[in-house]
């Protein structure tokens, strides 16, 4: 048995593209992939842009040491701002900035890049320098002070023991030790020790000409602020960028490439069944899957379908075997049969009821003998035993007698014929006379009675296309997918009106693909039914 063309094949492969197991799979691969690599990408771009930003930071900061530790006149810090730009790696020299104040906040240089946003978030200096300057000394006025103390003059003459004992008491009375610091006055004050001023601090600054980070320190001259933009680090990032850029995609396409090889690796098993659904027929039945080189997960599937083809074959054999058997068997009845009413209506008179009975009877028998002839031919056909006996058969010839049988059977119908010449073919000539004998009984028994027959031909490489054309209703496409069908019949009441049983398409049809070639319906203009037939040509 035979599997009817599939009308649409892009439908077909847009529908199973649509939901094809092994791109899904390759899909989630990639997709698992590229999420794992947008991941690390993002993570490495944002550790790495940090440790850049950090390390434009500590730029800054050695930068602000360096140059707020000295005092600086004004063609120092010009030329200085000339070198910003290649101290950190800046393209372009307005991405850079600097300005240098003092303490009353008054400007002693200022570059030409530098403007007004950029200092929002930087502290006046001298609120910053109140911080790390010393408050001075707090002593009163009429009470000496220790250098007054330590510069009067010793007007005493020789040292008197025993007045110096005398003044030891009142410090031992005092309670003070021996060797403790001086005599200070009661109201000295000593100086604070001086605080180390503030180091250089960084913030972020938006403006809206973009990002700036902004370093500054105070010194007890003033204020440096230098600000870098953003884009400076974004240009040094940009290699490092442009390499991510290229490696995701490229990545993912090996990982699409692979994905995709492995899965159609992995469905190989799943191949062979669906190559074997394919070729399956009425003489592939007994073809079987090797279950030892599947894989496991597979291994139960090819199982059950070899099972399946054991329970098919022996259905279709049984199927098969019973109709041969019934045609065989019924053959021979029907022939005693049809010889009986042959002899009756001889004998009965003539003209009389009875021999009309007869002659009707007789019909039906040898109706009956046709098709059983007819389902005969078709279990060979789908045992695969069917018996041509291939000669050169000249179809041009066959079409001419076909154009007379139509003259006879259908006078009233117009016949236009476009055959070609000496058209030969190996064919069996009794069963290709049989097909053509259908479709013209067709093309006539179901044409309009003011209608008109065409036959044509066509070479097409090495096969010839025979086209039978005739007048008719137009077909629904329920009649149009269901014409070859055994016993089925266009006319929905299964009447008498036309004769006939319903397998003289799907013999036609059989026998054609028997000998390499085929029937099929085509698309026809409305109000007319159009069959093709097509049929290997003679080798030169």
């Amino acid at each position: 048995m035979t599997h009817p063309p599939i009308k649409d094949q892009g439908a077909l492969k847009s529908h199973f593209g649509l939901r094809s197991f092994r791109l899904r799979i390759a899909l989630l691969s990639v997709s698992l992939a590229g999420t794992a690599l947008v991941g690390f990408g993002l993570t490495t771009w944002f550790l790495i842009r940090q440790a850049k930003l950090q390390q434009l930071h500590e730029g800054l900061k050695t930068q602000l040491l360096q140059e707020g530790s000295m005092v600086h006149d004004e063609s120092h810090w010009l030329q200085y701002t000339a070198t910003l730009p290649q101290l950190f790696g800046s393209a372009q020299a307005h991405w850079v900035a600097l300005r240098v104040i003092d303490r009353q906040a008054n400007t002693i240089f200022q570059s030409e890049s530098w403007f007004a946003p950029l200092g929002k978030q930087i502290p006046a200096p001298d609120s910053a320098l109140a911080a790390f300057l010393p408050p001075p000394p707090t002593l009163r006025q009429d009470a000496p002070g220790p250098k007054d103390l330590r510069s009067r003059p010793n007007q005493a003459g020789p040292r008197d023991r025993s007045k110096d004992k005398s003044r030891k008491a009142p410090r031992e009375e005092s309670g003070e030790e021996p060797g403790g610091p001086p005599n200070l006055p009661r109201n000295f004050r000593p100086r604070p020790p001086r605080r180390p001023p503030k180091p250089p601090e960084v913030v972020l600054q938006r403006t809206s000409t973009g990002n700036w980070t902004v370093g500054f320190i105070n010194t007890p001259q003033g204020q440096v602020a230098i600000a870098i933009h953003l884009k400076t680090l974004d240009r040094s990032l940009a290699p490092i960028r442009n390499i991510i850029l290229i490696t995701i995609p490229t990545i993912l396409a090996m990982v699409a490439f692979a994905a995709w090889f492995l899965a159609g690796q992995a469905l190989r098993p799943l191949y062979r069944v669906n190559t074997a659904i394919g070729q399956l027929n009425a003489q592939g039945l007994d073809q079987r899957i090797p279950e030892g080189e599947a894989d496991i997960e597979f291994a139960e599937l090819i199982q059950v379908f070899n099972q399946m083809l054991g329970r098919l074959e022996r259905s279709f054999q049984q199927t098969s075997r019973f109709s041969a058997d019934a045609a065989h068997e019924l053959k021979t009845p029907l022939a005693v049969l049809q010889g009986q009413l042959e002899r009756e209506i001889q004998q009965a008179e003539s003209g009389s009821r009875l021999q009309q009975s007869l002659g009707t009877m007789l019909g039906e028998v040898s109706r009956l003998g046709s098709i059983l002839r007819k389902l005969l031919l078709l279990s060979l056909a789908d045992a695969g035993r069917m018996r041509l006996t291939f000669s050169e058969v000249n179809l041009s010839e066959l079409l001419q007698e076909s154009v007379e049988d139509i003259e006879l059977l259908a006078p009233h119908l117009s016949v236009m014929v476009a055959v070609e010449p000496q058209l030969r073919l190996p064919a069996d000539p009794d069963l290709l006379r049989q097909v053509l004998q259908n479709l013209i009984t067709n093309a006539v028994k179901y044409n309009r009675p003011d209608g008109w027959i065409r036959i044509e031909t066509e070479r097409i490489g090495q096969q010839v296309a025979v086209t039978i054309k005739n007048r008719s209703d137009d077909l629904s496409e329920d009649v149009r997918d269901r014409l070859f069908q055994r016993f089925y019949r266009a006319d929905a009441a299964h009447s008498r009106r036309v004769e006939g049983a319903g397998l003289g398409l799907s013999l036609a049809q059989e026998i054609a693909r028997a000998h390499r070639g085929d029937l099929r319906l085509a698309e026809a203009k409305p109000g007319e039914t159009s069959m093709v037939l097509s049929l290997p040509l003679m080798e030169p």
